[in-house]
């Protein structure tokens, strides 16, 4: 695979309740965003709820991704856990299945060291053969990457991109600046996805993007044409989508719009709960704005 860039939609998990994977579901987003012309997919992101799946339920979610992507985009797999040796034998189990990147996410319920951070997110890197994003995103981390770390990661052959969903842009200048052409990074939904291409950023990886991938590539494309003004008149319209989505629980705003286009994700898994009848109203006007 050549390196990782454009829009890859953090996908959601479909499940039902009795905590079976809509494989076939799933399997049919996955063809319709790569019709869509996105660049890569990412099962177990954030959108992923990867934090309320077992373990074979994460691994039914990226084999069926895979299987669907055919090779045709990259599959980054997210990898999360409390565990170093879980988060390794994720990594390497993704990996066997196919898996063209790993996206390694830190979860923690005591708090870490600067050193003990980074040696989690090493260990990943060092366990696979395939590039590793590093994700960071404060308001859902106990422990976060601080720039120093983020720096020294950089130096690892494995660890080429970096998603950060700190919605401080400033802090993603300052990453470039650092870190320079040895770490690419990826905006999230919560920055403005062409201010971050403007600054030098490679794509974004959002959930957003499963539910207006078609937007969500053209914006790309202006962006890496340099067509700033039209650039920002499209982002100017789809952040009305972000808007939406801050206000409320986002794998259920995702499933809610991916409900009303068609597709039976089902709900979020509890104790999350679904959109009420108000939100979807308020998410089904926002993608009829958009339509």
């Amino acid at each position: 695979m050549s390196e990782f860039h454009g829009v890859f939609p953090y996908l959601v998990s479909p499940v039902d309740a009795d905590g079976t994977v809509r494989t076939n579901v799933l399997a049919k987003l996955c063809e319709d965003l790569i019709a869509a012309g996105i660049h890569g997919l990412t099962p177990l992101g954030s959108t992923g709820e990867f934090a309320y799946l077992n373990a074979a339920q994460r691994t039914s979610v990226v084999r069926t991704t895979i299987e669907a992507a055919r090779g045709r985009v990259p599959v980054v797999a997210g990898v999360a856990s409390t565990s170093t040796a879980d988060a390794v034998a994720q990594a390497r189990a993704y990996q066997a299945l196919g898996a063209d990147g790993i996206l390694a996410i830190l979860e923690a319920y005591f708090p870490l060291s600067d050193v003990q951070v980074e040696s989690y997110f090493r260990a990943i890197a060092d366990a696979v053969d395939i590039p590793v994003v590093i994700y960071t995103n404060p308001q859902f981390q106990r422990s976060d990457l601080t720039l120093d770390i983020i720096a020294r990661l950089a130096e690892h052959p494995r660890i080429g991109y970096i998603k950060d969903a700190s919605t401080n842009t400033g802090r993603l200048l300052s990453i470039m600046n650092r870190c320079g052409d040895a770490l690419r990074v990826f905006s999230a939904s919560a920055h403005i996805p062409a201010a971050v291409m403007l600054i030098g950023g490679r794509g974004w990886m959002a959930g957003p993007a499963c539910i207006i991938p078609r937007q969500s590539v053209m914006l790309y494309d202006l962006c890496r044409a340099g067509r700033w003004d039209g650039a920002m008149s499209l982002q100017r319209r789809l952040w009305r989508i972000n808007e939406a989505f801050a206000r409320f629980n986002l794998a259920a705003c995702i499933k809610a719009g991916l409900s009303i286009q068609g597709y039976d994700v089902g709900d979020p898994v509890p104790p999350q709960a679904a959109l009420t009848v108000e939100q979807r109203r308020i998410v089904e006007a926002a993608l009829r704005e958009l339509a």
